[in-house]
């Protein structure tokens, strides 16, 4: 292991373990106070490190200023530092199996097991030092990974003569609930173009994401006894049942969709018999798709509506994000930039279509071309999460190309 990797993956550990899930029913800025913890220990190194401007926003976002060494646009480098809420994230204990054997992996604190049958991804990884939690929690590679990647660049880029434009280097909250990107951001961040470090296998170089619109569905019913029910309980779960029913399953769901192919999927379901409230996200890559999708939920709920007239049902669809690449691919100077950093390390760059979003999606639509790099963490957002040491190392030295890349033209 160089004294590179040791770098990333003590800084990886260190920030894993903190807690900075946050949380979609909160209203304040961050989400959670957690997060400002590990803001506050990034912007203490950010400090220490020689960097300039470094200060937390009234949103909860960490900015900084790597200062020019050489003529070049001024860059962002971006990564998110709060952990998704599909799945525990408290107490995560982050340890690292080294030199991997190419057999299956068990966790310490479960019966999981990670094997690269299931993963094949890991089956390539054999001698690499795999950063794994106990079995208990996700990791929170996504995106701590990118975060220990931006920060060892700006420690090497700090430390060196490397020729590189003003950096503008942004670690923000929130970005797994969808806030990420506060309308305050692009400008406070004030670059030509951006970065988030926030993808996958290595190679990975993404300008296009899907759409996306998430859906809230509430229902009230007519709460009474159930002894005397007769003719006068309507039961707001029972309608929530028929509403799930009716959604096409066998073709639209994420469990057996890939590709292109979009989906709707029901991630959280709360209520009485009297009043109930369904979350849904809508998800596809072209606009007339997501809105077929949210016209569809809108037709199902009035169709359950017209069966229970003393019933209310209410389908609200709210705006989330949008494919990235509509505005990307009027000025792909990023992204081409990206692949040729890419190349000058020895890798094939790989353009494929991300299922999910980023902050570079907002970033993108509010005026700040941003597509995203790979960090190789993989199985994300579940106890099996993972990421290959070396595979940070591989990112974090396209990140430095990147930027040397661009101080020259």
């Amino acid at each position: 292991m160089t004294d590179f990797d040791r770098d990333l993956e003590q800084r990886l550990v260190r920030y894993c373990s903190v807690d900075t899930q946050s949380d979609e029913a909160s209203e304040s800025k961050p989400s959670t106070a957690i997060q400002l913890n590990l803001a506050n220990i990034l912007a203490d190194e950010l400090r220490a490190a020689g960097a300039a401007d470094v200060r937390i926003t009234e949103y909860g976002a960490v900015l900084a200023t790597v200062p020019a060494t050489a003529e070049g646009p001024t860059i962002g480098l971006c990564s998110h530092m709060d952990t998704a809420p599909a799945y525990n994230a408290t107490g995560v204990k982050p340890r690292v199996i080294r030199g991997y054997n190419g057999g299956e992996i068990t966790y310490p604190d479960s019966a999981l097991v990670l094997s690269p049958e299931a993963s094949p991804y890991l089956a390539g990884k054999i001698g690499h030092d795999i950063v794994t939690a106990s079995g208990l929690t996700l990791l929170g590679a996504d995106d701590k990974a990118g975060v220990a990647i931006i920060m060892t660049a700006v420690h090497e880029l700090l430390a060196s003569p490397r020729p590189h434009p003003k950096l503008r280097i942004a670690f923000t909250p929130d970005e797994e609930i969808g806030r990420g990107v506060d309308p305050r951001l692009p400008a406070d961040l004030g670059v030509d173009f951006a970065y988030t470090f926030d993808g996958g296998a290595v190679g990975e170089i993404e300008h296009e994401t899907f759409s996306a619109d998430g859906a809230k569905i509430t229902v009230k019913g007519v709460s009474t006894h159930t002894g005397t029910a007769k003719g006068k309980m309507v039961n707001a779960l029972h309608l929530v049942a028929k509403i799930v029913e009716m959604l096409p399953q066998a073709t639209q769901t994420p469990e057996v969709t890939a590709g292109r192919d979009g989906f709707w999927h029901i991630y959280a379901l709360s209520g009485t018999a009297a009043e109930a409230e369904m979350s849904i996200i809508l998800r596809d890559f072209e606009l007339d798709g997501l809105a077929a999708r949210g016209a569809l939920l809108k037709q199902v709920c009035e169709a359950v509506a017209a069966t229970e007239p003393r019933a209310e049902i209410a389908c609200e669809i709210r705006p989330q994000y949008r494919n990235m690449r509509y505005w990307l691919e009027k000025d792909m100077t990023p992204v081409t930039l990206a692949h040729e950093a890419c190349r000058a390390e020895g890798i094939a760059p790989v353009a494929n279509p991300i299922r999910g979003g980023t902050d570079g999606s907002r970033l993108t639509e509010m005026g700040v071309p941003c597509p995203n790099v790979f960090t190789g963490m993989q199985d994300i957002h579940g106890p099996l999460e993972w990421v290959s040491v070396q595979d940070m190392a591989v990112a974090t030295r396209v990140c430095l190309r990147l930027v040397e890349l661009a101080a020259k033209g």
